[in-house]
């Protein structure tokens, strides 16, 4: 199939970018600029895996999520917490309806350059405190992406049964440069390795004995 992957800098993007171009032909990556904290750090990263990887890279801005909607992901949006997903308080980091935006931008994209499927690195871990990271919404995204463009665009989920040990486990297969992902919600200099997305990623590393070199 043709693909666009989304690709946000994070770990599981890049894998999967990783993973499309193993089984897909590859049209673009996409990445969106929404105002959150750690926005250019993904970026950063996003551009220098596109650029090692020769597949075309386009930026999309997003900058009205930031101004407009209401998260603690999002510059002036409050402090990030410190705690694991499972925290009642780390539902302040949820940006409303965000995968959502993204993939019907990404559908469109995709459209637009002749491709056939979109590629989200959605995954088995994904959490119940994120609406838009549930099975039953991608599962009716997918019908309305089908239902709503003419080549029919299938959205792809290649991790979808995964955990995050078993993206890493994948990544290190497909030999990702695991240096050039960015998880921090924090968006400092280094991950802060408080954070929820910090404390997960370096889980998924001990679990599956791999060192992180972005740690």
């Amino acid at each position: 199939m043709k693909a666009l992957v989304l690709l946000s800098g994070g770990l599981d993007s890049t894998v999967s970018l990783a993973w499309a171009r193993e089984c897909h032909d590859v049209v673009a990556a996409v990445s969106f600029d929404y105002g959150a904290k750690h926005n250019e750090c993904e970026l950063a990263c996003a551009r220098q895996t596109a650029s090692q990887t020769g597949i075309r890279h386009v930026e999309i801005p997003l900058r009205f999520i930031g101004e407009y909607f209401r998260s603690a992901l999002l510059q002036g949006g409050g402090a990030i917490p410190h705690d694991d997903y499972d925290a009642e308080n780390v539902k302040s980091t949820v940006v409303p309806f965000r995968n959502a935006i993204m993939l019907s931008v990404a559908v469109g994209l995709a459209e637009s350059l002749d491709a056939n499927a979109v590629v989200i690195a959605a995954h088995g871990g994904d959490h119940a405190l994120y609406p838009d990271c549930r099975p039953e919404f991608y599962e009716a995204f997918a019908a309305a992406s089908r239902l709503g463009t003419d080549t029919k665009i299938e959205i792809l989920r290649p991790f979808i049964a995964m955990d995050k040990a078993a993206i890493v486990a994948e990544g290190a297969r497909l030999k990702v440069d695991f240096a050039n992902t960015w998880s921090c919600y924090e968006g400092g200099v280094r991950h802060c390795g408080k954070c929820a997305t910090c404390r997960e990623r370096r889980q998924a590393f001990r679990d599956t004995g791999i060192a992180d070199p972005a740690s």
